[in-house]
């Protein structure tokens, strides 16, 4: 803060010291950092109807949020692939957050009631989230490959891109098997290296490998902690998917989804799947 001239008015100069930090034409303002006009302006609803706005907004900051995941685990997933895991923890525990915030994303739009909805589907075409190619390269990051989820991308060469390169890469929990046999854990060679686009498959032996860690934790600390943020994240991410579905339902019952998706049937099925099975079946044998 500039000095007080000798014959200013307690707070004069302060006031005038504020209003040159106001005057923004010649630098970086709060909205020029964020492309707010970009991002405030990004919405457009097709139907005449009040509700389309929080339909749009839920899914548009969805996809923000997404995007800050997908920072963070293909992060996570290069440092467990340097063996530096300490970093990954950080990044793996603001992920499991993300999916917490998407949880409660969920809450608001189930305020739109199935009145509300049906009055703004018919605008919607065939446009649905079954389409996010960023959910997709989530899924594929976390383990759940299937060669159909890159037919809706199709249309997109450089976001079918994107998603190939997630299918086809060792996901987060490859590369935690990985780091275990390099710390000398015995793991099977069929989960050290393999076709990265193939469905991951349970094995015993890869329970076993989990449970060294696990009836040892002060000897594999580190490990053990590893096994405990994959338990966090999956945890979050199964109450992300039961959220979806419970909201789906709650809109639009048991209606096809615009993406032609059996909505709720297909969303259910969905729960069904285990990203990390080891590190859920060893807790019956410890």
């Amino acid at each position: 803060m500039s000095e007080c001239p000798f014959n200013a008015r307690p707070g004069e100069a302060i006031v005038r010291d504020e209003k040159a930090q106001l005057d923004f034409s010649q630098s970086m303002s709060y909205g020029d950092y964020l492309s707010l006009d970009a991002i405030l302006n990004a919405q457009h609803p097709r139907s005449p109807d009040h509700n389309e706005m929080l339909f749009i907004v839920q899914h548009q900051t969805s996809e923000l949020w997404m995007k800050l995941m997908l920072h963070e685990l293909h992060a996570a997933i290069a440092h467990l692939a340097k063996d530096e895991i300490s970093p990954a923890f950080k990044m793996l525990a603001r992920v499991s957050k993300i999916m917490e915030q998407l949880v409660h994303a969920w809450d608001v739009l189930a305020t739109m009631t199935p009145p509300e909805y049906s009055a703004i589907r018919p605008y919607l075409s065939s446009s649905s989230g079954f389409q996010s190619h960023q959910y997709r390269c989530i899924e594929f990051a976390l383990g759940n490959k299937n060669a159909a989820m890159l037919t809706p991308h199709a249309h997109r060469p450089d976001l079918l891109a994107q998603v190939q390169a997630s299918f086809v890469a060792p996901s987060l929990y490859d590369e935690a098997l990985r780091l275990l046999a390099r710390r000398g854990i015995p793991m099977p060679l069929s989960h050290q290296e393999r076709d990265w686009s193939m469905p991951y498959t349970a094995s015993s032996e890869v329970e076993a490998a989990w449970l060294v860690v696990y009836r040892q934790p002060e000897k594999y600390w580190d490990l053990y902690q590893l096994g405990e943020e994959l338990t966090d994240l999956e945890d979050a991410f199964r109450l992300w998917r039961f959220r979806h579905v419970t909201t789906v339902e709650r809109v639009i019952g048991f209606k096809r989804g615009t993406g032609g998706t059996g909505g709720v049937s297909y969303l259910r099925k969905m729960l069904d799947v285990v990203l990390f099975p080891e590190i859920w079946s060893l807790r019956t044998a410890l």
